[in-house]
């Protein structure tokens, strides 16, 4: 058996695969995906690196990546998200992952860089990433060679957020031993499929910018990603993290949810239904609006600290939650993230305050102020429906994963130009018709008098590309 990975035990193997043999049937996308391509095999000799939370749904992603041809190699893009038996299972079957539950950040990092390194001076001519880290890695290193090549020098280190820190110093590390690993792998990259909101930003920056170093899709603005995953998933994998991890009662508390975005209104609509008193905050006028007309409170965070029993992020922003702003919170609120990266709440900040910090258990952490007041931090300020649970279903999965298969056959197939791009509404449509019979639903077909009448072609595409649904 082959002895390149990095995860917690081997011996969770048997678990992990009897895991994935049940979602499997609760992942109908990937399953027609991989009976559709499997034989035609249009990833056959292609590098991949992925990026992405170690789930039992991301092995099946993996074995599906796999059956197309793909040569894969991955890494979580979350230090609390792996489910350390789905690792073992995936590592079973000799291919290279390097991911468990608990990683520094040091060692996340470097598992980042294990998953891009296919040894010598070969990378990926693939990615698929969520959050951007890859992608990031990436570039950030590419970016150093550049300075050095022209300069005769490595640049100074100005930041002194910790984990930026990391970053710079592994680049730094891998200079030392190869000074152009990363111009010798980027010309081989054809592009990389973005799975979330906060990792399209980063692209869209990047491209702005003039610094997109390959093509890049947007997996997260499908409709049968942003509105499924973000929206229904959400909906009950918040729930999940928060009683999983506090076993609070949900009914009849106030819980205070920062964005109404797909992700916001999936959690405010999940803690509606658990009979919570919902009060939203929001800065654009139309999400306020939105929340509003649904019968939710829209106020400014400043004006409920002192009212609400538990506060979730959902924005993608950072500095959402300050450390000002939990000092003021009620004697043992609860606060928790749901966006991609832990910057929405100064969990540094509190880490470096006053507050003694006492771990109840894994992910589950209790501050306490000079005033004896209590916060209770969940996953650290990270994902807590992935390090608190075990994200979202099987389901709502497929249709995101899909979209990131669908995304990797074209770019092989294609090998676009560098730019940012999305995938067509034809396949959007065609990921969700994959899911439907699974549901016992049934689709409505027009006549040809009813397709003329609306101007459609009567299999589709039914909406223009501008619709929001």
């Amino acid at each position: 058996m082959n002895s390149d990975y990095k995860i917690k035990d081997i011996n969770l193997a048997d678990l992990g695969r009897k895991k994935i043999s049940i979602s499997e049937k609760e992942m109908p996308g990937l399953m027609a995906l991989r009976e559709k391509y499997g034989s035609e095999k249009p990833l056959k000799g292609l590098r991949l690196t992925g990026s992405l939370h170690m789930t039992t749904e991301t092995a099946i992603l993996i074995e599906t990546l796999k059956d197309l041809g793909a040569d894969v190699r991955w890494a979580s893009c979350n230090i609390f998200s792996t489910q350390d038996e789905a690792a073992a299972a995936i590592a079973k079957t000799n291919t290279p992952v390097f991911a468990w539950k608990g990683e520094t950040l040091e060692e996340y990092w470097d598992c980042t860089f294990d998953a891009i390194s296919f040894g010598g001076n070969l990378g990926p001519n693939l990615i698929v990433d969520d959050g951007g880290d890859a992608t990031l890695l990436i570039h950030k290193g590419h970016a150093l060679e550049e300075f050095y090549n022209t300069n005769g020098c490595i640049p100074e280190i100005t930041t002194t957020n910790t984990e930026e820190l990391v970053v710079e110093n592994l680049i730094r590390k891998i200079h030392k031993s190869n000074p152009n690993y990363w111009h010798h792998i980027v010309p081989d990259i054809i592009g990389v499929s973005e799975e979330t909101t906060t990792g399209v930003a980063r692209l869209v920056q990047m491209q702005e910018d003039n610094e997109l170093l390959f093509s890049a899709f947007n997996v997260n603005d499908s409709a049968t990603k942003s509105k499924f995953d973000n929206l229904y998933g959400c909906r009950e994998s918040l729930a999940d993290g928060i009683k999983r991890s506090t076993e609070v009662m949900l009914a009849g508390k106030t819980v205070v949810i920062c964005g109404y975005g797909d992700v916001g209104k999936g959690c405010a609509q999940s803690m509606m239904s658990y009979g919570c008193n919902v009060i939203v905050t929001e800065i654009d006028p139309i999400c306020a609006l939105q929340a509003a007309m649904e019968g939710f409170q829209v106020k400014k965070l400043e004006n409920v600290l002192n009212k609400g029993h538990l506060f979730v992020t959902t924005t993608g922003n950072k500095d959402i939650i300050t450390l000002e702003h939990m000092k003021q919170m009620r004697d043992q609120a609860i606060v928790c993230n749901i966006g991609h990266f832990d910057n929405e709440i100064e969990v540094e900040a509190l880490n470096n305050s006053d507050a003694l910090r006492e771990q109840i258990k894994p992910q589950y952490d209790c501050y306490t102020f000079p005033n004896k007041k209590q916060l209770y931090l969940l996953a650290e300020g990270r994902l807590v429906n992935l390090g608190c649970a075990t994200g979202h279903a099987s389901f709502v999965m497929s249709t995101s994963f899909a979209n990131q298969v669908l995304a990797q056959i074209f770019l092989a197939k294609n090998k676009p130009s560098t730019d940012l791009y999305n995938l067509p509404k034809e396949l959007d449509e065609e990921v969700a018709r994959l899911h439907l019979k699974h549901l016992d639903a049934e689709l409505t077909v027009l006549t040809d008098s009813q397709a003329d009448y609306i101007g459609v072609n009567k299999n589709g595409p039914f909406k223009k590309e501008e619709y929001r649904y």
